[in-house]
């Protein structure tokens, strides 16, 4: 007769973790490469660093969630999306510093474990790291009743990247005269959905399954639409020209960002009227009655990432990408300047 667990009976089942191991191992060996040296189940993830192309190699790291995205999707019941947010959300910040992905680790805690939802968070983390080239090597699920609300989780990741220490991006060479370049987003990417909730779900009733007015999927589809990578993109446009600084523009949207990598005499300034404002956006301004100020304070109003590069490599570099924006320019001054042109 197997003897009832007490520790389950507290909230917290170990045999549910055990069930997936198997599972999850394969989703990360898929993502592995010769520098892999750890075997599964190890306690760390190892890492080798030999052979690497930069002569003078930095390791870049950043940590990250996202955010009460989470809350939809567990309402929609489609996670593998999330999955794809967190790293591509990690990929794009360390591309501010100039640095191509090594590899990840993930965080996952929950009320109780689902094994499907565990799973698909992780087929969307092991499809984002094959498809940025990187190795998910290691990760940690926790069970936390007396934390977490029945059926909802989080997640945070950690990247961890390289740049050889010549071609460190830290926007130190702007200067007055210089283009900002803008490249779309996919959405709301990772941030303002606390927002978006409030005006859309609660103050207007709005369901995941309506299609409002000038959307053409769900209104679910569209705010679970995953974090888009930029890493092919800028690797593209630096094979061909210098980039002097890159902004993630995430939450602080343009201003909170593109002012983390301007030197003290620089202003950017912008111009929202050069892009075209997506539609969900304009769905949560209109609803939530909030100000022009503040939606480009809070979201990416469709410009996930930008690059900021001397003007005379504007058109090689749109030449390689074609979907990127001049969406402003460098002047004399400081700060970030939003220019509303009606």
């Amino acid at each position: 007769m197997k003897l009832k667990s007490r520790y389950a009976e507290s909230g917290v089942d170990i045999e549910a973790g055990d069930r997936v191991k198997k599972q999850i191992a394969e989703l990360a060996r898929r993502t592995h490469c010769d520098k892999v040296l750890h075997k599964d189940g190890a306690f760390g993830g190892l890492f080798s660093l030999r052979g690497l192309k930069e002569k003078n190699p930095v390791l870049v790291s950043s940590v990250d969630g996202v955010g009460t995205k989470v809350k939809l999707a567990c309402a929609a019941g489609r996670h593998r999306g999330i999955g794809a947010d967190i790293v591509n959300h990690c990929i794009n910040d360390i591309l501010a510093c100039g640095a191509r992905p090594l590899f990840f680790l993930d965080y996952f805690a929950c009320c109780r474990q689902n094994d499907e939802v565990v799973l698909q968070l992780i087929e969307g983390m092991s499809e984002a790291c094959r498809a940025a080239g990187m190795a998910l090597i290691g990760g940690e699920t926790a069970q936390m009743p007396d934390v977490y609300a029945v059926d909802e989780y989080d997640v945070a990741g950690t990247i961890v990247g390289v740049v050889d220490e010549l071609e460190i991006i830290n926007g130190k060479d702007i200067a007055p005269g210089d283009v900002i370049l803008g490249l779309p987003s996919s959405g709301l990417h990772t941030n303002g959905y606390t927002l978006a909730r409030k005006v859309l779900l609660e103050e207007n009733g709005l369901r995941l399954d309506d299609i409002p007015q000038g959307l053409s999927k769900t209104l679910g589809e569209e705010l679970l639409t995953p974090h888009r990578s930029y890493l092919n993109e800028f690797q593209q446009i630096r094979a061909v020209t210098p980039i002097k600084g890159v902004a993630h523009i995430t939450g602080g949207g343009f201003e909170g960002n593109i002012s983390r990598i301007l030197p003290g005499d620089c202003q950017a300034a912008i111009h929202p009227n050069r892009w075209q404002t997506l539609e969900i956006f304009r769905l949560i301004q209109d609803l939530g009655r909030i100000s022009w100020e503040e939606m480009h304070r809070v979201f990416n109003m469709g410009i996930g990432i930008v690059f900021v590069l001397s003007a005379r490599h504007e058109e090689k570099a749109k030449e390689i990408c074609p979907e990127a924006i001049n969406i402003g320019e460098i002047t004399a001054g400081a700060g970030v300047k939003l220019i509303r042109e009606e």
